[in-house]
């Protein structure tokens, strides 16, 4: 009877550190789990931020080009041909007496 009682112990015993051991190891795999999913997460930012961005610079390329073309069909100044005004009419009033 002593002797059942103790291998029922020591099955207790055993069966509980198994267990922890099992548990141990789903906390590292879990571990493991979680930093790769946070390694993906970070680097899916990264590269949406990095694709905005380089939309963005095609965005302002587009919108600069249409402006360009509206610019010219209105037959507006631009900041170049209103500078060589500015450098005529400097040269003029040099000229003048």
């Amino acid at each position: 009877m002593q002797e059942k009682l103790e291998q029922l112990f020591y099955f207790g015993l055993g069966s509980a550190l198994m267990a922890k051991e099992k548990i141990e190891q789903v906390g590292d795999s879990t571990r493991g789990f979680r930093a790769e999913r946070d390694r993906k997460a970070r680097e899916f930012f990264e590269q949406a931020v990095a694709k905005g961005s380089e939309e963005r610079e095609q965005l302002k390329g587009h919108i600069k080009e249409m402006l360009k073309e509206a610019i010219d069909e209105l037959g507006l100044a631009t900041r170049a041909d209103i500078e060589a005004l500015r450098q005529e009419l400097a040269r003029a009033r040099q000229e003048q007496p």
